[in-house]
């Protein structure tokens, strides 16, 4: 067989299609909306979510009821630097939590009625748990403050098993997805990344990701600005800023969002993390955006200008920074209820009273 050249690759993704959503059904649904015995705009950002989902999914009949949180992990070398707060061995704990339905995420998906899929792309060491999706590139990326964290090509290959298990969960009926994310050091990752393609100061936009002191913060700090200044990545394509200073999981949740939105279904993003993962997969194959919605504003300050900059507004404002998928999990029974009144209120005729008008 034919070995696939990195060319190849990039001319399939660059060539795929993203179509828009269906405007007529995005209309339905607001028709809709407007025809329900309340205030016009009276559920305000969650109306705007419901006639997005019609437009995604071509239909005003919106369906969510099929969910899965699909969560990716791998290791970063970049934790060689000091960086984080513990060692890259809590990323393999913390998968096998979840593929056995033990961490933050699996309790909170519970009562959202959702599934945890968890995916190992890139962690260090073997994963003992039979539930775990096995697709590692490489064990873990190496430290992109002595080398690029990984090669043009894994960082491909790691974004097509992401759009292959967005695939295959369309296949299985799942009506919305939700990403997430394991990966001890990734919100360095995550701020490179998002850093070089928007342009901005790491040293205004890093946090402190899992509560670093004033001196781990400063080396975080110098060492995304070191990377971005030493591979000259201000205005670099986003597949050149992944391969050198980004993450297996962020490529893998890129791939998921692109493989999402080719098959119209919404994918709902967490933090930091997976805010830099759809930047790059918009900057990658362009119209993908209109497939997502965000969560929640994160923590990390850069959160932020990365949904600004994908004309996204969070729902949610809680201050939260506990990734893994979280912000979906919890946005999921939220839009439950907005459904609830989307399909089930009188209408204004029914109750036989005159309709709100627009102005």
């Amino acid at each position: 067989m034919t070995a696939v050249s990195d060319e190849d690759m990039i001319d399939k993704l660059c060539k795929l299609k993203i179509e828009p959503p269906d405007p007529d059904a995005m209309q339905r649904a607001q028709e809709r909306l407007d025809s329900i015995a309340k205030p016009l705009d009276g559920l305000g950002q969650f109306e705007k979510l419901l006639v997005r989902l019609a437009g995604i999914q071509r239909t005003a009949d919106i369906r969510a009821e099929k969910r899965a949180i699909l969560v990716m992990c791998a290791d970063n070398g970049i934790v060689a630097e000091g960086v984080t707060q513990t060692s890259d061995e809590v990323t393999a704990r913390v998968c096998e939590n979840m593929a056995e339905g033990r961490s933050s995420v699996n309790h909170m998906a519970e009562q959202a009625g959702a599934d945890v899929l968890v995916t190992d792309i890139g962690v260090r060491r073997d994963i003992v748990c039979g539930n775990v999706r096995a697709r590692k590139i490489r064990r873990g990326t190496a430290n992109f403050a002595k080398e690029p964290a990984m090669t043009k090509r894994e960082a491909l290959e790691a974004i097509a098993e992401g759009a292959a298990w967005a695939g295959e969960c369309c296949e299985k009926g799942y009506e919305i997805l939700g990403v997430g994310e394991m990966g001890i050091g990734n919100t360095t990752t995550a701020t490179a990344v998002g850093c070089a393609l928007l342009g901005l100061p790491p040293g205004e936009m890093t946090g402190r990701g899992a509560g670093l002191d004033d001196g781990g913060l400063r080396r975080k700090r110098e060492v995304i600005s070191r990377a971005i200044d030493r591979y000259r990545l201000d205005g670099a394509d986003a597949l050149t800023v992944l391969s050198c200073v980004g993450g297996l999981d962020i490529a893998g949740i890129a791939g998921v969002i692109i493989g999402g939105a080719h098959r119209h279904i919404p994918v709902v993003l967490d933090g930091v993390i997976t805010a830099a993962a759809a930047l790059a997969a918009d900057r990658l194959v362009p119209g993908v955006r209109q497939y997502l919605i965000a969560s929640h504003l994160g923590r990390e300050p850069l959160c932020q200008a990365l949904t600004e900059e994908l004309g996204l507004r969070p729902v949610i404002c809680a201050d939260m920074a506990l990734g893994e998928g979280t912000g979906a999990a919890m946005l999921f029974p939220l839009l439950d209820m907005a459904l609830s009144v989307y399909r089930g209120n009188d209408s204004f005729e029914q109750m036989e009273i005159e309709a709100y008008r627009r102005y």
